[in-house]
């Protein structure tokens, strides 16, 4: 006996329920083609994920209703296909379609449609509340387990167990499904990545295939939504707990998985991926988030100030791979204490590159601006106010290109930075889109040697000059300026970071680790008072598995210490 199952790794767009729904159709008619009798979607795929409040407008549900009506229509004449689609749905306790149109009783759902009809409507029970996740804001739990028919290639039937993403890391769900009659177990999920993540994911649902002693589908989205990102990287689990496919990571596929029963267990069949390292992930990562929020939200293109350092020069090589040289625009905008090494080299990686390049010389503007304080100023010396002036002058003249051209600015911030507030409001924190601002300072040196030794989307081949990633980071703000002059060592400032605030640990418990307590002090307390600058900051791409995003809510004001 035969089973292939084809899973549908797309990028849907929020909203776009029609779109979507056509995508499904594409997708179910090449599978039907291949002879899948099974075609899994992502969590929500209808409706894309996250919708985040679209979900309390009782407009955007009945949508959604009627896009799952119209696919189910157009793919009435898939004879023997099973299409399972992620979708809200208003559902009662039992399971059935209410007509209210209160959200109320919404569901995080799961359709079978065959051949024209809804046979299943499975709700997800396990709704997850933490990191980025809000589903108990919009949704309510479902109750039972879900298991459908369908026929193999010799006329056998095969009993498939649905589960929804959060189901799958409990014991109950999927022990359920076993219980009432599943063969095999399918789970469609919309699982944010971060690093790591790809291997948690699976080492769990190796888990929970050998706890039920069943062979484990887990169809994946892949794609960018605002700060998160998506990296497909579905895959297939034997009984056994052995991984026996895996599909490409960040990029779309109908990956095919075929089953042969034998015995009491099955012989699986499926593409491998490509190999994974933690900068290769990341990469692709920031590749695929830049693209999606750019191309998603219709910009023309990106423009960025391009300073001859490791920042600008990584979001710059990020941004050229995700959009193509020909929609990124680079602008240097050297003041009185640009290094001409900055110059050169930005002249120089914008070259290799082949994106316009651009320099704006702003010593004129930052004169005119003292010269209008100076009255007030007077009797002040000079200090972070006359820095910040020349980051709020580049500021403005990147806005204003992007005003007239229509391009969104890419700002060049990363995480150290924003942890530290080592950056400057309405200056280099203008923009739209905050590329690595989740990605440590020491991470973005790794990350220009891996780009310099990979050509992953063929634009070319060391982009980044090595003297940008060898010589000391600066802001250029003033005479002979060095970032180690105001912070510790990257080394030990990110370090301080990910125990502090990406894993909660105490500044006792750091300092009990070897840290320095004068450096552990400083940088506690640099996180806790610019919490104001960063929600102000642009969104920027979530790759870890705490960002200054939606996992991150704290206070502006606040008296805790600790």
């Amino acid at each position: 006996m035969t089973l292939k199952i084809c899973v549908a790794q797309l990028n849907f767009v929020v909203g776009d329920m029609a779109g979507n729904a056509r995508r499904i159709a594409e997708a179910a008619r090449s599978a039907h083609a291949a002879g899948a009798t099974v075609l899994l979607t992502p969590e929500l795929a209808l409706c894309g994920y996250a919708a985040e409040d679209l979900f309390l407008r009782p407009a955007f549900i009945d949508a959604c209703d009627d896009a799952l009506k119209s696919l189910a229509a157009e793919t009435a004449g898939l004879k023997g296909l099973h299409i399972v689609v992620g979708h809200p749905a208003r559902l009662d306790a039992a399971g059935r379609r209410e007509r209210s149109v209160s959200v109320a009783n919404l569901r995080n759902a799961a359709s079978v449609l065959h051949e024209g009809r809804t046979t299943h409507t499975y709700a997800k029970r396990e709704l997850p509340n933490y990191q980025v996740f809000d589903e108990r804001r919009y949704f309510v739990p479902g109750q039972l387990p879900c298991v459908f028919e369908v026929t193999a290639g010799n006329g056998d039937l095969v009993r498939v167990g649905l589960l929804i993403c959060e189901d799958a890391w409990f014991d109950v769900p999927a022990a359920q499904a076993r219980a009432a009659g599943a063969d095999i177990l399918a789970v469609i999920n919309a699982s944010p990545f971060h690093t790591g993540k790809g291997g948690e994911r699976e080492a769990s649902m190796r888990e929970r295939a050998i706890a039920v002693g069943l062979p484990l589908v887990y169809a994946h989205l892949v794609g960018g939504q605002d700060e998160i990102v998506f990296e497909g990287r579905s895959f297939v689990i034997g009984s056994d707990g052995s991984l026996a496919g895996r599909a490409i990571s960040f990029e779309e596929t109908l990956f095919e998985v075929g089953m042969q029963r034998q015995g009491t267990g099955w012989r699986i069949g499926a593409a491998t991926d490509r190999p994974h390292s933690q900068e290769a992930d990341l990469w692709h990562a920031l590749v695929l988030g830049v693209r999606d929020y750019v191309g998603k939200n219709g910009f023309p293109g990106a423009i960025l100030g391009l300073s001859g350092g490791i920042d600008s020069a990584l979001v710059l090589a990020i941004a050229v791979d995700a959009l193509g040289k020909d929609r990124v625009r680079a602008v240097m905008m050297p003041s009185p204490y640009t290094a001409d090494i900055s110059w050169i080299d930005a002249r120089d990686m914008a070259a290799r590159l082949g994106v316009r390049y651009d320099e704006i010389g702003i010593a004129g503007e930052f004169e005119a601006f003292k010269t209008s304080l100076a009255p007030l100023f007077e009797g002040r010396a000079e200090d972070t106010t006359e820095e910040n002036l020349q980051a709020r002058i580049r500021g403005t003249l990147l806005m204003g290109l992007s005003n007239k051209f229509g391009s969104i600015v890419l700002t060049t911030g990363n995480k150290s930075e924003m942890a530290t507030g080592y950056c400057t409001l309405y200056g280099d924190m203008a923009g739209g889109f905050a590329v690595i601002k989740d990605v440590a300072k020491t991470m973005v040196f790794r990350l220009a040697r891996w780009r310099n030794a990979h050509d992953p989307y063929g634009t070319g081949a060391n982009p980044i000059p090595e003297r940008i990633i060898t010589r000391p980071p600066s802001a250029e703000l003033r005479p002979d300026q060095k970032d180690q002059d105001s912070l510790p060592e990257y080394a030990v400032l990110d370090a301080i970071i990910e125990r502090y605030m990406e894993n909660d640990r105490s500044p006792d418990e750091i300092v009990a680790e070897g840290f320095p307590r004068a450096d552990v002090d400083k940088v506690v307390r640099l996180i806790r008072i610019n919490e104001y600058k960063r929600r102000q900051a642009p969104v920027g791409i979530r790759v870890t598995h705490r960002s200054f995003g939606k996992d991150w809510r704290y206070p502006i004001t606040s008296k805790y210490r600790a």
